[in-house]
């Protein structure tokens, strides 16, 4: 005779399954940027859209957690979340496959492939290019605060060599705080002597243009947006994660500015 299997088991097991890979969904769309309301949106629409009846979400800085109902059968599964970023091209293309599961007719494992392929196969800008158009943003945000024209190709180049280098230490796993405390002296190193070499009259503001790079304007925003969607917690630790990337930024400066004699140390 054949042993039959549990259902009870065999439930727990495809819930394990879809919380997972929901998780895994709302692991990426917080890397990518993603606010936590947004997180917990897309989270949602995929595990209903396997016919969860109830879905109980937690989210950390570093963590995310599921509880799934359906069927009497209730699961809690947490996976870490990676290093916060910026990638919009992903974070949207993982909200519209969320859409897709919500209305049906895909298998778990239909999902779990074509989340990978997202991953893999969403198109990236090459680290130069990038490099390039964070030096002209820079050099162009320098000009609205009043930088020269010496200055401003002085600020290009800091901008474009500080964003180039802060992207290969982070691909390397060096820590955040650290990169961004030595790429604010480096790209304001670079952007005062080049102001100073191109006789610019606007050194001092130059420096401070070529770190703007730094300036972590979406987790800023989703700092906010966070704490005023009801989620103080990650708010707050969005918030501190900000104020600690703008310390050592300011870190960086001032011994740029006092490697420069521009201060006294």
């Amino acid at each position: 005779m054949e042993q039959q299997q549990d259902p009870v088991i065999v439930r727990h097991r495809e819930l394990e399954r879809i919380a997972n890979m929901a998780l895994r969904a709302g692991r990426i769309m917080m890397e990518s940027g993603a606010s936590v309301s947004v997180v917990h949106a897309g989270v949602g629409m995929i595990a209903r859209g396997f016919g969860v009846e109830d879905v109980g979400m937690r989210s950390g800085y570093a963590s995310l957690e599921i509880t799934v109902h359906a069927g009497g059968n209730t699961i809690t599964r947490m996976m870490q979340v990676g290093r916060l970023g910026v990638n919009h091209r992903l974070d949207q293309a993982v909200r519209r496959l969320a859409v897709r599961v919500s209305q049906g007719g895909m298998s778990v494992d239909e999902v779990d492939a074509e989340i990978g392929r997202l991953v893999r196969e969403t198109p990236r800008h090459p680290a130069w290019v990038v490099a390039v158009a964070v030096g002209i943003a820079c050099a162009s945000f320098g000009r609205l605060l009043g930088i020269d024209w010496p200055a401003f190709a002085a600020v290009l180049v800091a901008g474009t060599v500080g964003q180039y280098v802060r992207h290969q230490l982070l691909h390397h796993g060096v820590n955040i705080f650290i990169v961004a405390g030595l790429i604010a002296f480096l790209a304001a190193t670079l952007g005062g002597i080049g102001s100073i070499l191109l006789k610019s009259d606007t050194v001092s503001l130059a420096m401070m243009a070529s770190i703007l790079l730094l300036v972590p304007g979406v987790p800023s925003t989703n700092a906010q947006t966070d704490i005023m969607d009801g989620y103080p917690t990650m708010g707050s630790a969005r918030a501190v994660w900000v104020l600690m990337i703008m310390v050592f930024a300011s870190v960086g400066v001032w011994f740029a500015e006092a490697l420069l004699g521009l201060r006294s140390l």
